[in-house]
């Protein structure tokens, strides 16, 4: 069932990803277009603080124009081990520091078109510092009780697949 690329042209070369166009050969001898968008993966991060609420962050995303409730994330660089990338966006993104990050679980979004693989982390013993947002990041945190959390998806104020996947992680672990 593999399709093998006869022809491929670059569309576009971006900072976060890569956009393809590729003519490939099915399985049953015809072809077909693929438009693919290539990106070096991202990293995600579940974490609690000491009441055991989950940290997120609030932050505008300009792709669907409006503020959105998220667990800490961010992008992979070209070759980055995500573990290190989680430790660095959690840093960054809410000011604590794990002790461990562990790995729970990896996923892709989009693979009908999109190489995006998300790595999902669990830290662990936090010790709070001080945010190092970058440049061109703008968020809040917030802290969430499960309760609040599932009703924030339930009402479709939480609409980030990563954060609902990890709530829902966190949901099913108290009811074991």
């Amino acid at each position: 069932m593999e399709e093998k690329t006869i022809e491929r042209e670059v569309i576009y070369e971006g900072k976060v990803f890569n956009v393809e166009k590729h003519v490939v050969s099915l399985p049953n001898g015809n072809t077909s277009v693929r438009e693919l968008v290539y990106h070096n993966g991202a990293v995600a991060i579940i974490a609690f603080d000491e009441k055991g609420d989950l940290i997120v962050v609030e932050q505008y995303r300009k792709a669907f124009e409006q503020l959105s409730i998220e667990i800490p994330a961010g992008k992979l660089e070209a070759g980055e081990d995500p573990i290190d990338c989680a430790g660095r966006e959690l840093k960054e993104e809410t000011g604590y520091a794990a002790e461990e990050l562990k790995h729970v679980f990896d996923f892709y979004g989009a693979p009908g078109f999109c190489s995006e693989r998300v790595h999902i982390y669990e830290a662990v013993g936090l010790t709070a510092g001080e945010r190092q947002l970058d440049a061109d990041e703008f968020l809040e945190n917030q802290t969430l009780s499960l309760d609040r959390a599932l009703e924030l998806i339930a009402n479709g104020t939480i609409v980030d697949a990563k954060t609902i996947m990890a709530i829902q992680h966190w949901h099913i672990r108290t009811l074991k």
